[in-house]
């Protein structure tokens, strides 16, 4: 280790080397991993490793719910149905399943079977639309095994249907786009 010590007051440029004569012995005795270390690092892993075990998991626990959570808000899906829409075309597996269910809640509603036009369109909408939505689905896990250029083209293609078949779906539903039209017509 090398110092510089000023020689005087007024000589700003002069400096001196001064070597530490103790400097090589000091470095060498602040070795951080010694056998002594090792034992008490070990001692203190057996103290506390009992007591911070049970916190860390519960930790990790709580992690991996928030983690869930979040990806089933993000898919639209309830959290225990997350299993079913793992992989890559998780995604479209939950927004197909959204688009079925949906229908069939449209077909069962009360106003729907009370209003015949409406009833005869969504009649239409599900004659036409329900087995297609079957065969998306097939799509999307057939997909699952084929490389990833492919499976990213049969991905475009089944997200192309769906987003033709979903304002048809939302005007069904009574949901009108912000300059007045249906979803449908337009």
């Amino acid at each position: 280790m090398k110092l510089w010590r000023r020689q005087s007051a007024g000589d700003d440029l002069a400096g001196t080397v001064v070597e530490s004569a103790n400097a090589g012995r000091s470095a060498a005795k602040r070795e951080l991993v010694t056998p002594g270390n090792a034992k008490k690092a070990v001692a203190i892993g057996k103290v506390l490793a009992p007591a911070l075990a049970p916190i860390a998991m519960q930790l990790a626990a709580a992690a991996r719910g928030a983690w869930d959570d979040r990806r089933a808000r993000r898919l639209g899906v309830p959290a225990t149905e997350l299993g079913s829409y793992s992989g890559k075309g998780g995604a479209l597996h939950a927004r197909i399943s959204r688009i079925a269910a949906s229908a069939k809640d449209l077909a069962s509603s009360a106003e729907v079977t009370a209003d015949r036009a409406r009833g005869a369109a969504v009649e239409k909408f599900l004659r036409a639309n329900g087995a297609r939505l079957a065969d998306l689905a097939a799509a999307v896990r057939a997909a699952e095994m084929m490389p990833t250029d492919r499976r990213r083209a049969a991905h475009k293609a089944v997200a192309a249907e769906l987003d033709q078949i979903e304002p048809e779906l939302l005007g069904l539903l009574g949901v009108r786009s912000t300059n007045g039209a249906s979803p449908a017509a337009q």
